[in-house]
């Protein structure tokens, strides 16, 4: 499986990097981001695997350096960020629906989220050439709210929660004939304000508009049937940070994802994201979260500035790490002029 990643090398442009295993990458004989690699691999109607794998050069980098110096950046990113966009489903796992039923429930009633679960166990897969039910969907921003791995995850002085949900997401871009091109898929921690949701189910697209992690490695090619990961947060306990010590891990769990693990296939929720003609505006970049069952949320934890959010999985390589930032003040939301 072939993984790339997107650096900024020491003259400061962002390059694209081959992972050759967790302790380098190689460079291209080129310079391209991803952006450019998948326009020229759309245009050449070549996959963007073999032409990566064309431009490797011999020349290699230490990852651990490019991490430690923050010089790794998201797999994606648009120079102009609103010609990305950051979307997501929900209630696409197996297990999914028991935490946001949780969060809802009502005496004796069926909530909402476990109907709409329901629908896709029913529904979700359907036989090759035809369309399954839709799944819940949701806007999350444009490229202005990736954030970076090893960087901060910086809440909004409003919001009551910030915690993390490990995903996978995939990456798309928009051809010229209007047709959305898989580049591949990465890690990612769609971060969300699960307290806001819980006061009001019609509070979901309010507790989505929050920054999200996504990185290091982007994998190209069709996404496994099974992976395993597993999602961590770790806290930094009285003097540990002064005395040099390493932060506690106060939770810890393994989640599962690819389609044995779902109740919709990838394909499903590709087909209900892409059919709105206004997605697919031609050169324009879509990052897809496919959603998760897994939350430290659901489990009672309730998360601090300074927490550090962990996402790994074997099958991408080094793990998403980043850092909860809580506003030490609150910020004075601009008054609307009336013109």
């Amino acid at each position: 499986m072939t993984k790339l990643i997107q650096y900024i090398s020491t003259n400061g442009d962002v390059e694209i990097g081959i992972v050759t295993d967790l302790k380098f990458i190689r460079s291209l004989t080129e310079k391209h981001t991803m952006l450019t690699l998948a326009t020229q691999a759309m245009e050449k109607e070549t996959p963007i695997e073999t032409l990566a794998l064309s431009l490797a050069s011999d020349a290699q980098l230490n990852y651990q350096d490019l991490l430690d110096n923050n010089r790794v950046l998201a797999p994606i990113h648009h120079p102009d960020p609103a010609h990305l966009m950051v979307s997501g489903t929900g209630l696409t796992h197996l297990g999914s629906a028991d935490t946001r039923a949780a969060m809802h429930a009502k005496p004796d009633q069926l909530t909402d989220s476990m109907k709409m679960f329901q629908m896709g166990i029913k529904g979700g897969k359907p036989i090759k050439g035809e369309v399954g039910v839709q799944p819940e969907w949701f806007y999350k921003g444009d490229g202005d709210c990736i954030v970076a791995p090893e960087s901060n995850l910086v809440s909004p002085d409003f919001a009551l929660d910030g915690s993390e949900e490990p995903e996978i997401a995939g990456i798309y871009i928009i051809s010229k004939n209007r047709i959305p091109c898989r580049i591949g898929f990465c890690l990612g921690n769609e971060f969300s304000d699960h307290e806001t949701e819980q006061q009001n189910y019609l509070y979901l697209a309010h507790s989505k508009l929050r920054p999200c992690a996504l990185g290091p490695e982007l994998l190209l090619g069709e996404l496994p049937k099974s992976i395993l990961g597993n999602s961590r947060l770790l806290r930094y306990e009285s003097d540990q940070k002064i005395s040099g010590n390493e932060p506690t891990v106060i939770w810890e769990k393994q989640f599962l994802s690819g389609e044995d693990n779902m109740s919709h296939t990838i394909s499903n929720l590709e087909t209900h994201h892409f059919k709105y003609k206004n997605f697919l505006r031609p050169g324009d970049i879509h990052v897809h979260f496919f959603g998760t069952a897994t939350l430290s949320y659901g489990d009672g934890i309730r998360t601090q500035s300074g927490d550090i959010f962990e996402i790994q999985s074997d099958i991408f390589g080094r793990p998403l790490r980043n850092t909860l930032v809580l506003p030490s003040q609150s910020t004075v939301t601009p008054s609307v002029k009336s013109l």
